[in-house]
């Protein structure tokens, strides 16, 4: 047994789901005829990069299914052609919440724009919802799309920290490539490596750093050493498993930061 529907509703316009989940606020509800799915994020927005999303999905009577089994897909419609992003499985948390992450590429705009088509189970009946979603811009460069020398093509999101402080900061960030227009995996035992500078105060960098290797989950984890407050350039170059250099470059004497990057301000 099936049930479709395609449907966008807002938070403003469908304020049906009570019981938020702590410390998350509602993005918006998709509904079909059985079911209504809350998208929640710390901020209670989409923005470009990576994005952790919780789901909550109520029937009719209100009360939570806390038993489903959940895929989902976004998709973003530009004008003469549609392209996914990188998005993690979901899995169950124990107070009936599902959890997943997705990496937005590039943000929506009124004329190209992203939906998410959610697939779900419960028992032996399926289920689908698909509705628009609005993906707003991040204020700083967190996430970097590009062809490396090798011509493949790589998407790379910071993840952590995301609320930076004067110490050496835990850094992760999630590394896939482009397999066609709506598949996307994760790269396996690359190197990361990171320079962080001041560009307004001589380019200088910080002691202390620890480029990002492959660990828990598939992600990749480092040290970021932040010696001040202010605008922070992560140049970037990432090596592949031989630890040739597919993408970025050194900073040095005659050349200030590398071609991709990531940037961080407090």
């Amino acid at each position: 047994m099936s049930f479709s529907c395609i449907v966008s509703c807002s938070k403003k316009d469908d304020p049906v789901i009570t019981n938020d989940p702590d410390g998350l606020t509602l993005v918006t509800t998709l509904t079909n005829d059985t079911h209504k799915i809350g998208l929640y994020t710390a901020s209670g927005k989409l923005q470009t990069g990576y994005n952790e999303v919780y789901i909550q999905i109520k029937n009719i009577q209100g009360s939570n299914e806390s038993n489903a089994g959940v895929t989902w897909t976004p998709l973003m419609h530009m004008m003469g052609m549609t392209h996914s992003c990188p998005a993690s499985a979901i899995t169950k948390q124990s107070n009936g919440i599902y959890k997943g992450y997705i990496v937005f590429q590039m943000a929506g705009t009124e004329d190209e724009y992203w939906d998410l088509t959610l697939n779900y189970t419960i028992g032996d009946a399926t289920y689908t919802v698909t509705g628009t979603i609005a993906v707003s811009e991040s204020a700083k460069r967190v996430v970097e799309t590009f062809q490396g020398s090798d011509n493949i093509r790589y998407v790379l999101a910071l993840v952590n920290p995301t609320k930076p402080a004067v110490a050496v900061n835990d850094i992760s960030a999630v590394l896939y490539k482009m397999e066609s227009m709506t598949s996307f995996v994760v790269v396996n035992d690359y190197t990361i490596k990171i320079d962080p500078r001041m560009t307004g105060m001589g380019n200088h960098t910080s002691p202390n750093n620890v480029d990002l290797t492959q660990g828990t989950g598939g992600m990749y984890y480092g040290k970021l050493s932040l010696t001040m407050t202010g605008y922070w350039k992560i140049n970037l170059q990432l090596a592949d498993a031989t630890q040739a250099i597919v993408k970025g470059e050194a900073v040095t004497a005659t050349n200030e930061g590398s071609s991709i990057y990531f940037e961080l301000e407090f």
